[in-house]
C-alpha cells in the first residue's frame, strides 16, 4: 500500500530556520519612523520588542539557529505528517495529487506555535517576564499563552469583540492556559476607550487590538508586545513547515508544481512557501498561490502602499498591500485572515511576480470545507476553508488542461472549536461578504500624504 503520510523522525527535524531576505533578487523596502521618515533603527522598537527578536526582523542572514530550548517544545508536536489526500481527490476526480503540511496538530491546534514558543523564549531570555498581544480568530493567542505557560511568562490577550463572542472556546483555551482575554475595543486603554466612544458597537479590528496590545506592553514595565503573523522574524520562525515539507518530498521523490496557504497577515502562507520561493528564484519551476477572502481582499484589490499596522498609529510604516489601518473588516468567521495590511515580506514577493493571489467568497470556502471533511474526515478550521477552495479550483483548472499536478498546501488549523461557524452555513445564516468599490478609495484616502514605496 503507498503511504498516506510522510514522516520525519525526531531527529531529521529542521535545526535552522530560513530566512528569504538573503535571496529576494530586489531587496525589501525598510519600515519607516512615522515622524522622520526615516528607516526605523533597532532602538525605535525597543521599548516593544527584545533586542533579540529585533536583530532577527533585520537580518539578512540565509539560516539562523534554532535554539535547543525551543526544540525541546516543538518535538512535542514536531516534526508534523505530510498527508496525502485520496478521498479528496477522488471526490475531485481530476488528474493531482494533493498533499497538506498537518499543523493542526500541534497542543493549539493550529500553525502559531511555531513562532509563539521562540517568542516567549527569546523573551525570557531577555529578562522579560509578561507579554501583551491581540488575537483575531484566537489561534494566535491561544497558541502565546501556551508558550507563555511553558516559558513562565504572564499573557495578556486582547481579542477582536466579533471572534470573542463567536469563538468562547478559544478564549477558554487561553485561560486554561493562564492567560488573561479581554475583548477588543475594551475600556482598559486610551486605544480602546477612543474607539468606543466613536461606535460604542464596534464590532472590533485586528488594527484596534494591536493598539491595545502596544499600549498595553509599553505601560508595564518589563513587558512586550508580541506579535503572531506579519513581521519578518514571525515568517522566518514559521519557514520550519516547508522545510519539513521539502524533506518529506524528498523521501517519496516527488516535488509541488503548486504551494497554497490562506493569506491573512502571511504567516501561514509564507511558513508553507517561503523555501519553495528560493527554489523559485533560483529556477524551479513552481507557482506559489495565497488565498484570501473577498471581504478582506488585501492582496488581490489593496494598493501596495506605507501604511500602519494599526488603527492609533503606534507602528512603524510598513510596505506592504493595505486596506487602510482603519478598516474595519466585515465580521466573517475567518477571524485569522480579517488584517487590513499583509507581510512586507508576502507584499514584497507578489509586487516581484515571485507569488499569485486569488480572493474567495466565504459561502465557496466553506463548501470546500465541508467537502473536505466529507472526504479526508478532519474538519478544518475556517481560515484553512479558503486555501481548500483554492486546492479547488486548481484542481478544476488541472481537469480542464488535462495537466497532471502535483498540489500542497498548508493546513493551518483544524476547526473543532468553530463549529458554530459550520452551523451557520449548514443553517443558511451565512452571506457572502465582497468589499465594495469604495472601500477601496477610502482605503487610499487613508493613506494619502505617507511616503510612496
Amino acid at each position: 500500500m503507498e503511504p498516506i503520510k510522510v514522516l520525519l523522525e525526531d531527529q531529521e527535524i529542521p535545526r535552522q530556520w530560513y530566512n528569504i531576505q538573503a535571496d529576494l533578487p530586489t531587496p525589501m523596502r525598510p519600515p519607516l519612523h512615522p515622524a522622520t521618515g526615516k528607516p526605523v533603527s533597532p532602538e525605535d522598537l525597543a521599548p516593544i520588542f527584545p533586542m533579540n527578536l529585533i536583530e532577527q526582523e533585520a537580518t539578512t542572514q540565509r539560516w539562523i539557529d534554532i535554539p535547543e530550548e525551543v526544540l525541546e517544545k516543538y518535538l512535542l508536536w514536531r516534526p508534523s505528517p505530510l498527508c496525502r489526500a485520496r478521498n479528496f481527490e477522488k471526490l475531485l476526480d481530476a488528474p493531482v495529487k494533493i498533499f497538506y503540511k498537518n499543523e493542526g496538530v500541534s497542543p493549539a491546534g493550529s500553525h502559531k506555535p511555531n513562532t509563539a514558543v521562540p517568542q516567549a523564549y527569546y523573551n525570557k531570555a531577555f529578562g522579560i517576564n509578561r507579554l501583551s498581544t491581540e488575537t483575531g480568530a484566537g489561534q494566535w493567542g491561544s497558541a502565546l499563552s501556551m508558550a507563555c505557560q511553558m516559558f513562565g511568562l504572564e499573557c495578556r490577550v486582547f481579542m477582536v469583540r466579533v471572534s470573542y463572542e463567536q469563538k468562547p472556546y478559544r478564549r477558554m483555551m487561553m485561560n486554561v492556559w493562564g492567560a488573561e482575554c479581554i475583548p477588543s475595543p475594551s475600556d482598559i486603554t486610551e486605544a480602546g476607550r477612543n474607539v468606543l466612544a466613536a461606535h460604542p458597537d464596534s464590532p472590533g479590528s485586528l488594527g484596534i487590538a494591536i493598539s491595545e496590545a502596544i499600549e498595553d506592553a509599553v505601560s508595564h514595565p518589563g513587558s512586550r508586545y508580541s506579535l503572531g503573523s506579519v513581521l519578518n522574524h514571525v515568517l522566518l520562525h514559521q519557514t520550519i513547515v516547508g522545510l519539513e515539507s521539502q524533506k518529506q518530498f524528498a523521501k517519496i521523490g516527488l516535488y509541488p508544481d503548486v504551494v497554497m496557504g490562506c493569506a491573512g497577515g502571511g504567516s501561514n502562507f509564507a511558513g508553507i512557501s517561503l523555501p519553495y520561493v528560493r527554489d523559485r528564484i533560483h529556477g524551479k519551476d513552481v507557482r506559489i498561490v495565497g488565498a484570501e477572502p473577498t471581504a478582506c481582499p488585501t492582496l488581490t484589490r489593496g494598493p501596495f502602499a506605507y501604511d500602519f499596522g494599526d488603527l492609533a498609529k503606534k507602528t512603524p510604516l510598513l510596505p506592504m498591500y493595505t486596506l487602510g489601518h482603519d478598516y474595519v473588516p466585515a465580521p466573517i468567521h475567518a477571524g485569522g485572515l480579517r488584517y487590513h495590511g499583509m507581510a512586507p515580506i508576502v507584499s514584497h514577493l507578489l509586487k516581484e511576480n515571485l507569488i499569485e493571489a486569488k480572493a474567495y467568497h466565504q459561502l465557496d470556502t466553506f463548501q470546500a470545507g465541508v467537502m473536505w471533511a466529507r472526504s479526508e474526515g478532519f474538519i478544518p478550521a475556517p481560515e484553512t476553508n479558503h486555501v481548500i477552495a483554492a486546492v479547488v479550483d486548481e484542481a478544476r483548472r488541472a481537469k480542464e488542461e488535462g495537466k497532471e499536478k502535483v498540489i500542497l498546501f498548508n493546513w493551518s488549523g483544524h476547526g473543532m472549536v468553530d463549529l458554530a461557524s459550520y452551523e451557520a452555513y449548514l443553517t443558511g445564516k451565512l452571506i457572502p461578504h465582497e468589499l465594495p468599490d469604495e472601500e477601496i478609495d477610502r482605503a487610499l484616502r487613508a493613506i494619502e500624504g505617507f511616503p510612496k514605496p
